[in-house]
């Protein structure tokens, strides 16, 4: 059985400095967030965290070979209509319930066995004892719990709402896009919308017996080897004292993250600064916005303004 460890919350809340950090550690292999590499890599071939392409990175033609016999047997479009039709985030109700429709079941099983057979076939060429897949996505989440051969873990990522509204206004580039697209951006209120979605919808895991456990961004940046420590032992992996990030300052090695925040590309010393320049930078009148729209799980996280 493959133990996968899904890092799960909005975008723009830590998850790639939390995969980043992981993969790090011994036993641990970070894929990046997988719910993109089928159109982003397999069909786009953009660039591997390594640096390569996906059609020239060595570890994902192997894992491709091995889970399907090389990617040119997948049927990306095939799977991307199944997450049209299985993994939206307004059919979490669904597919947290007991019993679902047989019709809607077998197209849940069909979408999760994709990702089953990449993460079987990630575990056999890393020779790692957990994956780490950064999708975020709660739905996926969700949809995970029906693959069959899969000890799924979740580490449910939290983050102040007013500093993830401020990030997504800012104007990123992504380095791996060939014709320099960048990533999507949201107004405020639409990412305080999101951030209460997403998060609540985390909260309900647990009653459907995944077992989650819940960092705060900021936890992260304050005692980074504490939480990964913690981790460690959420995993079932050696939980001894961490003491990879000292100083503040973390030394990354190249990762073979499929898609994901820039940082994947980052490589050597990283030192870790809590960012908290939403503070001056998001406009009065849309901090008190996201506060006020956010309010209940603010204060639920114990963040400030939250009460």
């Amino acid at each position: 059985m493959v133990r996968v460890l899904f890092l799960g919350g909005l975008g723009r809340s830590g998850t790639t400095l939390l995969e980043r950090l992981l993969g790090e550690l011994p036993g641990v292999r970070p894929l990046g967030e997988v719910v993109h590499l089928w159109e982003r890599d397999v069909a786009g071939d953009e660039r591997c965290g390594c640096g390569e392409h996906f059609s020239d990175c060595a570890f994902w033609q192997e894992v491709g070979l091995r889970a399907f016999g090389g990617w040119h047997t997948v049927d990306v479009w095939r799977i991307l209509a199944l997450r049209a039709t299985v993994e939206r985030t307004r059919y979490i109700p669904r597919l947290a319930s007991a019993r679902l429709p047989a019709a809607f079941l077998a197209l849940v099983t069909e979408y999760a066995q994709w990702y089953e057979r990449l993460y079987t076939a990630a575990a056999a060429v890393s020779g790692a004892s957990v994956l780490v897949d950064s999708s975020k996505h709660a739905a996926l989440a969700y949809c995970l719990r029906f693959a069959t051969d899969l000890d799924l873990r979740v580490a449910h990522m939290v983050r102040d709402s007013r500093g993830v509204a401020y990030s997504w206004t800012k104007q990123i580039v992504r380095p791996e896009s060939p014709s320099g697209d960048e990533m999507t951006r949201y107004t405020p209120w639409r990412s305080a919308l999101l951030w209460n979605a997403h998060n609540a919808a985390f909260a309900l895991l647990p009653r459907c017996g995944v077992p989650v456990r819940r960092i705060r961004y900021e936890q992260l940046l304050a005692a980074p080897n504490d939480v990964l420590s913690s981790l460690l032992e959420f995993v079932g992996l050696p939980a001894g004292p961490v003491e990879l990030v000292r100083d503040g300052v973390v030394s990354l090695g190249s990762c073979h993250s499929a898609a994901g925040n820039p940082m994947r590309f980052k490589t050597g010393p990283v030192p870790l600064r809590h960012d908290d320049a939403w503070r001056t930078a998001l406009p009065p009148r849309q901090r008190r916005l996201v506060s006020a729209l956010t309010l209940p799980l603010l204060g639920a996280y114990g963040y400030r303004g939250g009460r």
